[in-house]
């Protein structure tokens, strides 16, 4: 360590104070220093050294050592420094804090840019919450009335969840809250905290209104253009069941069919994985944060789940074992929605593993976390010939519809050769794959003249096959209902 000081000291005394890096001239207001550095990322002070960089000195004697050490000592909670003596300076490192925040006699401090900052009344009550010491789960909500405002009927499914007896007596049901650490009883009054409330709550956001889930599928893969969207409320564990039904019901399925009296279905995406992960992001939700939902995104070829957090100091991805809410982990894990110890992403691992499924992209922001599901390569293989075999259905059902409808109409084979009957043949397939069709669809598609396509479609209508809808300018051609209902029978069985 003195080597490397030796050679770093005239660089770092070049480059001036930063935000690790602090020069004191004397063991002045040295506290506060210590503090502040503790409750940032930690580092160096330089004491002996001005702020214009000019080294002074001072008596670095073991006596001034045991002084720094006891002013740290003296700190609530106290925080480990090592003291480096090169030449006659003090260098101070202090490590950043593990036990957040800190404080000396005079307040707590933090650096903040190039200053150590007093904070204030605000800015320590965040401090404490960003830190884990203030929870949100734990917080009393005053607000809430019991039993007016209790949902009994979630709270047996919770216990029936949980394989917890029914209480015979309804005096029980206030012990069964207490020992669930979600309720505690003072001066005869039943008094919720924010979890009970996620979990037991008639109406769970009017006291809580950031706690929905918003889902939203969309048609395009930017995530422009919305299809349906919802905004999920109730309890949490009833939000989990609901998100996972909304996935469940836009998840396409392919099939396989393996030579026994049964097909094998094959989904687009692994649902206990995505499961798993909405649950995390309930669990480790930042609810002291207001104005943010968690997001599903359902999108063509992906599913993206956004959470909002806060991320935890040295929290290394896919390692730290790490629970926000510590009661609503609890909660969760003796219903079975997941385990208390923190393990969610290693179970959504092991189930990708078990099942062959990609395992989801995980991306970790100071106040974002991200997880994004892919399709499954085994339903991307299946799904493909599968979608290939329906598109030929498609053409050889519209063929042999087309052909019997020509034969029966007279005056329609006159003039029609070949080759028009091939393209009337293949705009029908058009139409039954996008539903409508339009003269400038038909010119494009096959580069003919506007002529030739009023022809076609003039044919077409003639046969009976399509019927105009909408206003004269903007309107289009869609199948006629009982060609539409015929085409569909017959496509299904080819």
């Amino acid at each position: 360590m003195i080597k490397m000081v030796e050679e770093n000291l005239k660089q770092i005394l070049e480059e001036d104070e930063g935000y690790k890096i602090e020069f004191k001239e004397n063991l002045s207001n040295i506290d506060k220093e210590i503090v502040a550095f503790a409750n940032a990322s930690g580092d160096r002070i330089f004491v002996g050294v001005d702020d214009n960089s000019n080294v002074l000195g001072i008596e670095t004697t073991n006596e001034l050592r045991s002084k720094i050490h006891d002013i740290a000592n003296n700190c609530d909670p106290k925080i480990k420094i090592f003291i480096e003596k090169f030449e006659n300076i003090f260098i101070i490192n202090v490590r950043e804090g593990t036990n957040k925040p800190y404080k000396c006699s005079s307040g707590f401090y933090k650096c903040i840019y190039l200053n150590s900052q007093k904070l204030v009344r605000d800015e320590i009550l965040e401090l404490f919450k960003s830190e884990g010491k203030v929870r949100f789960d734990e917080t009393i909500e005053p607000k809430f009335q019991y039993p007016e405002d209790f949902d009994e009927d979630k709270f047996h499914r919770f216990l029936e969840l949980a394989e917890l007896s029914k209480p015979k007596k309804q005096d029980n049901i206030g012990n069964i809250l207490i020992n669930l650490c979600v309720a505690e009883k003072q001066e005869g009054r039943m008094y919720f905290n924010n979890a009970g409330i996620l979990f037991f709550a008639k109406n769970p956001q009017r006291f809580i209104p950031w706690s929905v889930y918003t889902v939203v599928l969309f048609k395009d893969y930017l995530g422009a253009d919305i299809i349906d969207r919802k905004e999920i409320d109730g309890s949490l564990f009833d939000i989990v069941e609901s998100v996972m039904k909304f996935v469940k019901l836009y998840s396409k399925v392919a099939y396989k069919f393996t030579g026994e009296a049964y097909r094998e279905n094959i989904y687009k995406y692994q649902f206990e994985a995505i499961r798993e992960a909405v649950i995390n992001s309930v669990m480790h939700k930042y609810y002291f944060e207001h104005g943010h939902n968690n997001i599903l995104r359902f999108l063509p070829d992906r599913i993206r789940i956004e959470n909002f957090w806060l991320k935890p100091t040295h929290f290394v991805l896919g390692k730290t074992v790490f629970r926000r809410n510590h009661l609503i982990a609890d909660l969760f894990a003796r219903i079975h929605f997941g385990e208390k110890l923190g393990t969610g992403f290693e179970r959504i691992e092991n189930i990708c593993k078990a099942e062959n499924a990609p395992f989801p992209e995980m991306e970790c922001e100071e106040n974002y976390f991200y997880s994004t599901f892919k399709q499954g390569e085994e339903y991307l293989k299946m799904a493909g010939r599968q979608e290939a075999s329906r598109e030929k259905k498609v053409e050889i059902g519209v063929e042999d519809l087309f052909v019997a409808a020509n034969a029966s109409v007279e005056g329609v084979n006159e003039g029609v050769n070949e080759g028009v009957k091939k393209r009337l043949i293949n705009e029908l397939v058009y139409l039954v794959r996008n539903n409508f069709v339009n003269h400038s669809a038909i010119e494009n598609l096959w580069d003919i003249s506007t002529a030739t396509a009023e022809r076609d479609i003039s044919l077409l209508k003639k046969l009976g096959f399509i019927k105009f809808t909408g206003a004269p300018k903007t309107g289009k051609y869609v199948l006629t209902e009982k060609w539409k209902k015929i085409i569909a029978e017959v496509t299904a069985k080819k």
